[in-house]
Order: C-alpha cells, then structure tokens, then sequence
C-alpha cells in the first residue's frame, strides 16, 4: 500500500467502525450528515476521497472530535490550543489539495480551521464539490481562483470569501503557483 492509500485507508477505517459502534445503519449516517448512502458506504472503502466536512459531520453526528476520525487518538485541551506555524496536523484524505488541521489538539471544536494548499491546475482538471455547512477562505499566499456554481472569483492575499458550502465549489492555484490559505469550515 502506497505511503499516500495508507492514511486514507485508515480514516475509512474508522468512519465504518464508529458508524457500527453507534448503530447507525449506512442510511442513518447518510441523513445525519447529508449525503447519500452510497456515498457513506464509498467513503468506507477508502477507495474514494473523503470531503473534510464529511468527517466534520460524521464527527458531530457521533459525538466524537474530528482528531479521533483523523488519527484515532483523542484532543484533550479545553482552554485552548496553540499550533506553531508549520505544525498543523496534515490531513491525508484529498489528493487535490494539502489540508492541515490547526485545531487537531482541542477537544470537540466548533469550527475546524485549516491551513490549505492547492496546486496550480489546468481549468479542464478543476473538480466541483459540494457539502453541508459553511466555510470562510482568508487568502495568505498566490492567487486562487474559486468556482461557485456558474460564478468564478479570483482571490488575492487579504481576500476573503464566505460561502454556502452546499454550493458546487472547486478551487486552482493560478499563475503557475500554488495557493495557500486559511478555510474554516462550520
């Protein structure tokens, strides 16, 4: 198994497991986190990449925190958690995109911010995903184009976006260069 299979595996893993131990059958975990059953069942193979706010959900549905989906160990900090710059939690479960979770250590979040990263790409290879909750992007390095439906901006550093995440949305780094940026997903 490849370095980049492994951890997905691993999450996919745990999805079916806490969906078991909880007693949810496929379709109850589908209505509690908005998706369909297949989908449910797909994201437990580990053979189809796994939408972070679908961890978030299934997180929330389950009373666990995304840190336990994530890794299989538990946050304990309460008061607060501090995350030195280069230090997130790297979050292996999309290949379009690097994710580092920053609040990975905090014991059942609200929000989960990431640290995230996307590659420069050619518009014919952009994928649209769509999910339950919302999310707020703060640009910090590139320019990443943001497709929202049938709407295309372009962000700079300073920018930021608020969006419905149910809208069909996918991102590219442009100019030949990756994007880095700050999304919270709530």
């Amino acid at each position: 198994m490849n370095e980049e299979v492994g951890p997905v595996r691993d999450i996919a893993m745990r999805l079916g497991g806490i969906r078991e131990i909880m007693g949810f059958s496929p379709e109850a975990m589908a209505e509690k986190t908005g998706v369909e059953a297949a989908d449910v069942l797909a994201y437990e193979s580990g053979d189809r990449e796994i939408p972070v706010s679908y961890l978030y959900k299934v997180a929330k549905a389950c009373n666990v925190d995304l840190t336990t989906l994530l890794t299989g160990g538990e946050a304990h900090l309460h008061a607060y958690s501090l995350v030195r710059a280069g230090h997130g939690l790297s979050v292996d479960r999309r290949k379009a995109y690097t994710y580092h979770s920053l609040a990975y250590r905090f014991r059942k979040p609200a929000m989960e911010p990431f640290l995230v990263t996307v590659p420069p790409k050619p518009e014919s290879a952009v994928e649209c995903n769509r999910h339950l909750g919302e999310e707020f992007i703060y640009m910090l390095r590139g320019r990443l184009e943001v497709r929202l439906g049938d709407e295309v901006a372009v962000l700079e550093p300073g920018d930021s976006l608020y969006f419905d995440s149910r809208t069909p949305h996918a991102m590219r780094g442009l100019d030949d260069c990756e994007a880095e940026f700050l999304d919270v997903i709530i």
